[in-house]
Order: structure tokens, then sequence, then C-alpha cells
């Protein structure tokens, strides 16, 4: 059952993606440049514990030209069935080719907070406010003027380390 529910989420985070995408592509004109805004579902893994990890999706945006800064929202369901993990959080991110590029090798500083939800009643977080802080280290892949993928590695607190890939478009 919470397989088929998990199922349903990732079917409708891909189709809000796919829909979401086809419109903006609608609306381009032929001189298109590069641009600095950016959104993009994440799709990620984090070891919460030694016991077991944790995966989900949520969504990122940002701007900015070979520094950016932005938003990131995840919300995390435990692999062990205890408690998931709700992260909201502030992004800098600083691509290693340097100003003006969107692409390539970066480096990504978050912080923010993480709510833990118990499985058994998911009305209400069991911890209001943890401090989640982290370093992600990635890799932007343009597909084209519009479109990128990023695989990205990322270590921190609450958690230990993560990973995860997302796909995304510019405005």
């Amino acid at each position: 059952m919470e397989v088929l529910r998990m199922n349903k989420r990732y079917c409708f985070l891909f189709l809000f993606f796919v829909l979401f995408a086809s419109f903006v592509y609608s609306n381009e004109t032929e001189t298109l440049s590069l641009r600095n805004a950016w959104v993009s579902p994440v799709f990620e893994t984090a070891l919460y514990s030694s016991s077991g990890s944790s995966y989900g999706g949520g969504l990122a945006l940002g701007y900015g030209s070979g520094a950016c800064i932005g938003f990131k929202t995840i919300y995390f369901l435990d692999s062990e069935g205890e408690v998931d993990v709700l992260e909201i959080g502030f992004l800098l991110r600083y691509y290693l080719k340097g100003s003006g590029f969107n692409s390539g090798p970066f480096v990504q500083l978050t912080g923010g907070q993480a709510l833990f939800f118990k499985n058994d009643d998911i009305s209400l977080p069991t911890n209001w406010g943890i401090l989640t802080v982290g370093v992600n280290l990635g890799w932007r892949i343009n597909l084209g003027k519009l479109f990128f993928i990023e695989p990205a590695l990322r270590a921190g607190y609450p958690y230990l380390i993560g990973g995860g890939l997302s796909a995304g478009i510019y405005f």
C-alpha cells in the first residue's frame, strides 16, 4: 500500500514537470538566450541514521549566474517506516567555472529547518525546527538552452550523507 501511494506521488511530480516544461517551451522565441532563473524537481535519498535510508522528492528554485541563491524543499519517506522528514531551506551555489556560467561542477551550501513526522501521526510534526545544514557537490549538464540535469552528492546534519538527481528548466 505504501509503495502504491509513493508511486502516485512520483507520477504526479513527473506529470507536473512535463506539463510545466511544455508550457514554458511553447512560449519561447527563436532568439533564446541562457537565462539565470531555474526550477527543478529533485529526487534524493539520504541516510538519516545508520540503520536505514530515506528517499523522497521535492522542488528547487534558484536565480543567478555563476553564483546562485535559491530555495529547496524535499519530503523524505523513511524506508524503516518510522519517521518522515520535511526539509525546507535556502541554498547558495557557486559554479566552479566562474561568473557567467550555469553549467559544470558546483558547490552548494544549504541551510534551513527539518521537520520530523511520525508515521502513526502525520498531522503534526514531532519536532518543530531542527536546524539542517549541508554541502552539496554536483554537476549541471545543460541539455540545450532550456533544460538541464544535475547529479549531486551531499553531506550534513541531521542527515549523514545523501545523493540525488534533478532535471529542470531555465526561465
